[in-house]
């Protein structure tokens, strides 16, 4: 049974460097375009500091947090963008691209676990310099409050921010299975998107129905604002393991519903 399990792991681990080697070399196809658009993305990730700024340069503090402890949460936020923009977002849009014309077929076919395969079909990886000049935002937050991370709060900061991607990985599955029924989710993923640029606030700064729905119904604060707060120190142990608990009852939550919609597709092209 382990010997099996070790060899499944390696087999999914060499598919893995197949679907990335593959996206790289398209991407570098067009270098000039590849160029472009790594600078776009740090362009991006600049704008992203503004309406911080504007904020902050009237306010010593807001909702309690200062503006070196509410840029640790932006650059949680930009991380965790460059993940979704690099290696989940492309692969989703793929897969509901191909649930539309039929081509899903081709995937569902092969000897592999479908999920995994249609979550590792595409990749962006000139979103690498995002997520390079996100890390940075952070460091460079750290080093202004004069506060190094003790190394139980680098592992808790990791495996909240791992919650986060996988929260946010969650939510893109359950819009995926949505589309086996409605098809057309565009403006569903606009929305999803719309929604997810707030995580670059710290929830405090939400009150009422709005912080309820960025901790429970779509959960921003467990994504940037608890990952940022275990980096700095100002998370207790009980809300850390609720969040981690959370995010893995989500996981299963989603995974459960992506097999019965696909157990219930029907092909586009039959």
């Amino acid at each position: 049974m382990k010997r099996a399990y070790h060899r499944s792991l390696r087999r999914y681990a060499r598919l893995f460097s197949v679907q990335l080697r593959t996206s790289f070399t398209l991407a570098v196809q067009y270098r000039f375009d590849f160029f472009i658009e790594g600078v776009l993305a740090l362009l991006w990730l600049g704008i992203t500091l503004v309406p911080l700024m504007v904020v902050f340069a009237r306010r010593a503090t807001v909702a309690g947090w200062s503006y070196p402890e509410a840029l640790v949460v932006v650059g949680m936020f930009s991380v965790l963008k460059a993940v979704l923009d690099g290696a989940i977002t492309p692969s989703l849009n793929h897969v509901v691209d191909g649930i539309r014309k039929g081509t899903l077929d081709f995937i569902l076919l092969k000897p592999a676990d479908a999920q995994f395969l249609v979550s590792t079909a595409r990749f962006d990886p000139w979103r690498i310099l995002d997520l390079f000049g996100s890390i940075a935002i952070v460091v460079y937050a750290l080093r202004r409050l004069h506060h190094i991370p003790s190394a139980l709060e680098t592992l808790a900061g990791c495996a909240l921010f791992s919650v986060a991607i996988l929260l946010i990985y969650s939510l893109w599955i359950l819009v995926v299975s949505l589309s086996f029924r409605v098809v057309k989710v565009d403006n569903l993923s606009y929305l999803f998107m719309s929604i997810f640029d707030a995580g670059r606030w710290p929830i405090h700064v939400f009150k009422g129905a709005l912080r309820v729905l960025f901790t429970v119904v779509f959960p921003l604060a467990l994504m940037t604002t608890y990952p940022a707060q275990a980096l700095l120190g100002h998370l207790s142990l009980a809300h850390a393991l609720l969040a981690g608990a959370g995010g893995l009852l989500f996981a299963g939550c989603a995974r459960w519903i992506w097999q019965r919609s696909l157990h219930a597709y029907t092909s586009a092209s039959s």
